[in-house]
């Protein structure tokens, strides 16, 4: 199957769209691991590609997949993954609401915010809706800090966002 668009700025819901073998998938990790000098090195991008591949998360043959590819066994690639936010352990909705809680947009409110995503979306933190629309998740940091509280929905990001945004928000995600 031929692959049009992908990379880092292609949100993991355009990915869904796009489904290649397995094959595919090891030559295109073998293609990005050749840019490094350890294949080591290209775990990142490597467990990206297969998040992709899977939907948007990554469940447990991916990390069998990315370990054939780099020469890396499977629990390497699992602890990593488990190590950084960017990747999900588990299936999300179509679109994601990620809030960041870290200091910065905690002192500007960033719990009311999540308080009012979780009334409007009638889940909690790490939920997905019924309809399988929308994951919220809460984030140490989206590295925002001089633009608090930070919301990414679908990792595109939302400045200065408040509790009253946050109906509005929804409102876009869900006619998206």
């Amino acid at each position: 199957m031929l692959r049009v668009f992908r990379g880092a700025g292609l949100s993991h819901r355009f990915a869904r769209e796009i489904s290649v073998s397995t094959e595919s998938l090891t030559e295109e990790i073998r293609m990005v691991a050749a840019r490094y000098p350890d294949s080591r090195t290209a775990i990142l991008p490597a467990l990206r590609l297969a998040q992709e591949e899977h939907g948007g998360w990554l469940p447990p043959e991916s990390f069998e997949e990315v370990g054939a590819a780099l020469d890396l066994t499977p629990a390497y690639c699992q602890a990593v993954a488990s190590f950084y936010d960017m990747f999900n352990l588990a299936p999300v909705g179509r679109h994601t609401i990620e809030v960041c809680t870290n200091l910065s947009c905690a002192l500007s409110g960033a719990q009311q915010v999540v308080e009012a995503f979780e009334a409007e979306l009638g889940v909690g933190p790490g939920e997905t809706t019924a309809d399988g629309g929308i994951t919220l998740r809460t984030f140490e940091c989206l590295g925002g800090c001089g633009y608090a509280t930070v919301v990414a929905v679908d990792n595109r990001y939302r400045e200065h966002v408040g509790p009253q945004d946050v109906p509005a928000i929804v409102e876009d995600v869900r006619g998206a």
